[in-house]
């Protein structure tokens, strides 16, 4: 298992190292300067050659790809000659010396993914941690919600295969896959949020947490999580509703249930015990997907319904050409896709013994 997992961590270095120089190359090459995005358009001349000169955008290409590299990586490697360009410079940002040699110092510290264009002196990681805790939650809340609703329905459809109860299901489920989330977004904030508001309680827009009415302190609204996270759960939702009952119709034609059956076991031990289990594996990979997908695809609904998290902050980041926050967000959502398949081929070990760790 040791083995295992350090191979997949190696692939999962490399994978993340070919989608850093990916993104770094796609975004360099778009026009305009990033210093004159940092300062806006009325800054002088001056200025704009203190910033280039900061951040290495008057050096070449190949040269700010290195400092890129250098200041994603953990254990980095910085010139003492003020001149050059440091993420050490300003002092904000912690980092433990361990050697030097001639002029360059080796230091360990965390992935520093720079500084935001449009708020000034705020760090990528701050706005990121701001946010992908609410993208977190609505993707969790959401997931939960698909997995519970999706496997208990996908069950009563196989069991019922061919009934009325299992003909209704899949032509909801099939609705469910059809509708884009963003047409089902603005469906359930405008009906549940504003004609019914008054019995759901509900609001057509809010976020996790929000100010109160002083503007003091912000509050904890579980409230505003309902609608986003039903709203983002219903495509997921009918995927599992239909891989649970085909892969559990599957299951139910194996030898083992039909030994089990002989033995005398009731229907609801076969199911519990034995068919639901072996069933699911079809059902993890497509819940890791859309998890992962969910915490990059979630912008229409947060958008929509005004939940501060990271999809919401993507598209505000893309209309101020906020670069370091959207290089930043698709690494860090490419990280979460690998870390996920890492998790679920270990899963897919413990649910199915056949599956063996090469």
């Amino acid at each position: 298992m040791i083995n295992y997992l350090l191979n997949k961590i190696t692939y999962a270095l490399l994978t993340l190292f070919g989608v850093v120089t990916v993104i770094f190359f796609l975004f360099n090459v778009l026009p305009g300067d990033p210093a004159q995005m940092m300062l806006g358009q009325n800054e002088g001349s001056d200025q704009l050659a203190i910033v280039k000169q900061k951040y290495g955008f008057d050096k070449p290409i190949s040269t700010q790809y290195f400092y890129y590299l250098n200041d994603l990586s953990p254990i980095s490697f910085h010139s003492n000659e003020m001149q050059d360009y440091t993420f050490l410079k300003s002092g904000k940002y912690s980092a433990a010396k361990l050697f030097s040699i001639g002029n360059t110092t080796t230091v360990l510290k965390f992935p520093y993914l720079r500084e935001s264009f449009t708020k000034q002196g705020k760090k990528v990681s701050e706005v990121l941690g701001e946010t992908l805790p609410n993208t977190f939650v609505l993707a969790v809340s959401a997931i939960v919600i698909a997995m519970i609703i999706g496997i208990f329905l996908g069950i009563i459809s196989a069991l019922y295969k061919d009934h009325w109860i299992d003909k209704t299901i899949q032509i909801l489920s099939t609705f469910g896959m059809s509708v884009p989330s963003f047409f089902s977004a603005i469906l359930f904030a405008w009906f549940f949020g504003f004609v019914l508001h008054k019995y759901t309680n509900l609001e057509m827009t809010g976020s996790l947490y929000e100010l109160d009415d002083f503007g003091e302190a912000n509050h904890l609204q579980l409230k505003n999580l309902i609608l986003p996270a039903v709203v983002l759960g219903i495509r997921p939702l009918a995927v599992v509703i239909q891989l649970m009952r085909n892969s559990l119709l599957e299951v139910f034609n194996q030898d083992y249930i039909r030994t089990a059956r002989a033995k005398g076991l009731s229907e609801f031990q076969i199911i519990t015990r034995h068919a639901v289990k072996n069933a699911l594996n079809p059902v993890v990979t497509a819940i890791s997907g859309w998890f992962a997908s969910m915490l990059a695809g979630a912008v229409f609904v947060e958008y929509i319904f005004g939940w501060n998290g990271l999809g919401k902050e993507i598209v505000n980041a893309l209309n101020t050409l906020d670069l370091p926050v959207i290089m930043g967000s698709v690494l860090i959502i490419a990280l979460f896709f690998i870390i996920i398949n890492i998790f679920v081929d270990v899963i897919y070990v413990w649910l199915d013994p056949k599956v063996k760790l090469e």
